[in-house]
């Protein structure tokens, strides 16, 4: 059982070094990131924990998470399910709650919570689809979902679902752009040069403008039709 257990999680961990070579610049080996990252380090982990999660060896899970824990600083509850090559990038500070999905080809950066906001128990914590990207010191917080291909800010704080392709900035966090299906260029920290603010501000400007415009034209049509009747009494008297 451990033998075949064993196998997988090492197959996996291969898989994976080529997915953090193709996502992170700074790594130059396999050999690398098997020694030196974490992230691969923290998901091995989990992935003996989640096994005995499954087979109801609840402590001994929780010891494994635990150990993971202390060793790495990520804290990835043994009942999460998380699919192939979740890029924990930095791996400090990163937090994966009990009820959490996470798809195939996701990437975390330090500082992600992945939180629940209930007490009760069933599904309280975030899904993430496929590819996703989140960056450092993001709160995705209660039972949402968050879609394929989606970009998450640094230090955004997520309350409500974000649709497929989308980007999400702010606290709490809106969504400031939507990227066509076929841009699927990875981003590292999901990087937004877009300010919602300042587009808002911008959008307050042009409506302000357009007001003025229509205002003032209005104006313009009122001192016309003040003239003209002040024209026709002047006439009506002179015929008097």
């Amino acid at each position: 059982m451990f033998k075949h257990l064993t196998k997988e999680i090492f197959s996996k961990a291969a898989e994976y070094s080529d997915s953090v070579l193709q996502r992170d610049p700074a790594a130059r080996s396999k050999i690398e990131v098997f020694l030196c990252y974490p992230g691969l380090h923290a998901i091995m982990l989990y992935r003996l924990a989640h096994y005995l999660w499954k087979k109801n060896f609840f402590t001994t899970a929780r010891l494994i998470s635990a150990f993971g824990r202390f060793l790495t600083g990520v804290d990835i509850h043994p009942a999460a399910r998380i699919g192939k090559n979740l890029f924990i990038d930095h791996a400090t500070g990163v937090v994966i709650g009990e009820t959490a999905e996470i798809g195939d080809d996701v990437t975390l950066y330090h500082g992600v919570t992945l939180g629940g906001t209930s007490t009760s128990q069933g599904k309280r914590h975030p899904t993430l689809g496929n590819r996703v990207i989140v960056g450092a010191g993001a709160k995705l917080l209660g039972p949402i979902i968050i879609g394929d291909d989606a970009r998450i800010g640094s230090n955004a704080v997520v309350l409500k679902d974000v649709p497929d392709s989308a980007t999400a900035v702010g606290v709490p966090a809106q969504i400031v752009r939507c990227r066509k299906k076929t841009e699927k260029c990875f981003e590292a920290y999901a990087a937004e040069k877009t300010d919602p603010m300042m587009k808002a501000l911008e959008e307050l400007k042009a409506q302000v403008k357009t007001l003025e415009k229509q205002i003032s034209a209005t104006g313009t049509e009122s001192g016309k039709k003040e003239q003209t009747t002040k024209k026709r009494i002047d006439r009506t008297a002179k015929t008097r």
